[in-house]
């Protein structure tokens, strides 16, 4: 028969290696409470302006997503408030007017593209106007897809390489951009990007240069 001292001797034995289980679990596995290191963005504030209708969906939600994860407090302004509405059928609260947008409060104004940018944004006198104090005021400004014609329009391009998609090509010549066939292009604080295939790397570059990259 097993010996009651036996017995004890296992059952101690057992609950060892239980609690060793439980401090390597908890050292190398236990989920973690996030680290601030993991928010570089935490406290700054990002503007992103959309056309009313048909603005392009992933041109959106690549930058938005990444920089709210990465700790920014994101806004979407328009040119009117209300619910914008996105060419594959994305829906997002405007919170504020374009001529309500205060530039000074923010740390980056990114544009999006997509079909509605000319009809709505291109030579509307409030985005221009956002675009150039941005710009002035050294923060950070970016456009993807058609949407870099606002900058053009703003007059911040010149001189500058740049890029946009391929029917946006000629407006930022004629304001004397130099227009260069890259998915990404980064130019001092100004970021422009081509179209939806580089949402990802856009989003990339704008949190890189919020963070002091």
């Amino acid at each position: 028969m097993v010996s009651v001292r036996k017995i004890a001797l296992v059952a101690v034995a057992l609950v060892a290696v239980a609690l060793a289980a439980y401090a390597l679990y908890t050292y190398t596995g236990a989920p973690k409470a996030p680290r601030e290191a993991e928010k570089p963005l935490k406290g700054m504030k990002v503007l992103f302006i959309v056309s009313f209708r048909n603005f392009r969906d992933e041109e959106l939600k690549a930058p938005l997503e990444l920089l709210k994860e990465l700790g920014a407090e994101a806004y979407i302004a328009s040119t009117q408030k209300g619910v914008a509405r996105g060419m594959l059928g994305m829906l997002v609260d405007v919170n504020l007017t374009l001529s309500e947008v205060d530039v000074s409060k923010f740390d980056a104004i990114v544009f999006i593209g997509g079909r509605g940018t000319p009809k709505y944004l291109w030579r509307n006198p409030e985005a221009v106007r956002i675009a150039k104090e941005a710009y002035e005021e050294g923060k950070v400004v970016a456009a993807i897809c058609l949407a870099p014609g606002v900058l053009a329009e703003a007059g911040i391009l010149k001189g500058k390489r740049a890029t946009a998609y391929h029917t946006a090509k000629q407006m930022l010549i004629e304001h004397g951009a130099e227009y260069v066939s890259e998915k990404v292009v980064v130019e001092g604080k100004i970021v422009t990007a081509m179209g939806p295939e580089a949402a990802e790397e856009f989003a990339e570059a704008i949190a890189k240069l919020l963070s002091g990259g």
